[in-house]
């Protein structure tokens, strides 16, 4: 089937789905996207995707028309917000979609005092979150016959999620935890790879999708100041650090992630293989 033939739903369409919409509509597919939030849903439609108030209206035609899926959604108290109202639909349908992408997070594999994790590491996550994206994981995956696709991202960022403007506001911080280290992944390096997934299905597979250079947190906070030509922000203990139980969180895993699959099996070669590319580039183009 040609792409200008083919509709994608995006569930919990955000930021990584947009810009993957960014990809798919001037190839001809017709995108659309749920979200909570009136106002959300204007941006939505003004990308060329279509947007759709949801939970809260009937889903079922635009699972209809879907020949792909995008769950993009995080788990809550309940488990995963799509599944709990679509699941058994979801089910019934799983011959129709073609490919079926989860936004699920390198957190499942917990901490690993700095070392390596690939695709096949065993899944041990120390934190809430982490464990609620194992149990969302194996969920979908309990769907028999469904086309569905895993995708673990590491931190994200990109325009409009950067730290220029904390530094630039003199509010950005060097944590300082030795031995702490982070994957990152620029948005658009996160549509490029499931664009290539789209164009070449393998049900079952998952993959890992961060960028080639995992590094402190601090040195990311650093070279962005170097950037702006600005005073290195202070660095500041974590263990006397003042910081909210959620932000705290995120430093109690380590990790290294491996990117090797979606290189070799999809053929992606990363916009921004590193931080420092990709801060530039946000630079350049007026971040």
């Amino acid at each position: 089937m040609s792409s200008s033939s083919r509709s994608l739903l995006s569930f919990g369409h955000g930021y990584s789905a947009s810009a993957l919409a960014a990809l798919l509509v001037p190839q001809g597919w017709r995108v659309t996207g749920t979200t909570r939030s009136p106002e959300k849903a204007e941006r939505i439609a003004r990308t060329g995707a279509t947007a759709v108030i949801w939970p809260g209206g009937d889903i079922s035609e635009h699972l209809a028309q879907a020949d792909a899926l995008l769950i993009s959604a995080a788990p809550g108290p309940d488990g995963d917000p799509v599944l709990a109202q679509c699941k058994q639909e979801i089910a019934t349908r799983a011959a129709q979609f073609s490919w079926v992408g989860y936004l699920s997070t390198t957190g499942v594999y917990g901490d690993h005092a700095g070392g390596w994790v690939d695709e096949t590491t065993p899944l041990t996550p120390s934190t809430k979150r982490g464990q609620a994206r194992v149990a969302a994981e194996a969920s979908w995956q309990d769907i028999p016959g469904l086309a569905l696709h895993i995708f673990r991202l590491a931190g994200i960022y990109g325009p409009g999620r950067g730290p220029f403007a904390k530094v630039r506001a003199g509010t950005a911080r060097r944590i300082i935890k030795p031995g702490q280290v982070f994957s990152r992944i620029h948005v658009e390096d996160i549509a490029q790879v499931l664009d290539a997934s789209l164009q070449r299905p393998r049900p079952g597979a998952i993959y890992n999708l961060c960028d080639d250079d995992p590094a402190p947190p601090q040195d990311v906070i650093g070279y962005a100041a170097e950037l702006l030509g600005l005073p290195l922000p202070p660095a500041e203990d974590f263990k006397t650090a003042d910081m909210t139980q959620m932000a705290r969180s995120f430093y109690a895993e380590s990790k290294k992630v491996r990117n090797d699959l979606i290189k070799k099996e999809l053929g992606v070669k990363l916009k921004y293989p590193d931080y420092k590319t990709g801060l530039q580039s946000m630079l350049d183009d007026g971040e």
